[in-house]
């Protein structure tokens, strides 16, 4: 599977073993307080939990460069929920923000939840991180909830906002 935004001028592709140096870069590079509520990753962290993590990973590329990443993966091991995909993960590097690149693996996860079947992607961002907000409502993804106040980051409580993509509609 190889999917192009011809806006951003990139591909995207399945992840392989062979990315984890550069995603390690780029989630490194793109960490901050506003868009995570994980610490930040001590400089040897490896990027793929295992081999399921790089299977559920989407990288953009520009040529032989990574510059972006999506991680979307069944929402919990529960047979009730399997229709349900999470995304559980975006990032573009620095140096390629603003070309569309999220949008294109945006768009790259939706194609991968409806050959999995899903029915249903969720996600969840921080209630400060307005520009993955901006970008998930952009694309179709609805607000469905706030657990106001459920991180405390850098001296704040931050809302954590519950956002969803129904892949049923227009269907």
């Amino acid at each position: 599977m190889s999917l192009t935004s011809e806006e951003a001028g990139v591909r995207v592709r399945p992840a392989i073993e062979a990315d984890e140096e550069p995603l390690a870069e780029i989630d490194r590079l793109t960490w901050s307080p506003t868009a995570t509520p994980v610490p930040r990753w001590a400089p040897d962290k490896v990027f793929f939990r295992d081999a399921g993590h790089v299977r559920n990973t989407l990288v953009a590329h520009d040529g032989d460069l990574v510059i972006g990443f999506v991680v979307l993966e069944g929402s919990t091991l529960c047979a009730s929920n399997a229709h349900v995909q999470i995304l559980n993960g975006l990032a573009v590097h620095p140096d390629h923000q603003g070309r569309r690149v999220g949008r294109a693996l945006m768009a790259a996860a939706e194609a991968m939840a409806r050959r999995r079947g899903a029915r249903r992607i969720t996600l969840r961002v921080l209630g400060g991180n307005a520009p993955a907000r901006a970008l998930y409502l952009s694309c179709g993804y609805r607000i469905e909830g706030v657990l106001e106040g459920e991180f405390l980051l850098a001296g704040r409580y931050v809302d954590d906002v519950l956002m969803a993509l129904d892949l049923t509609r227009g269907s």
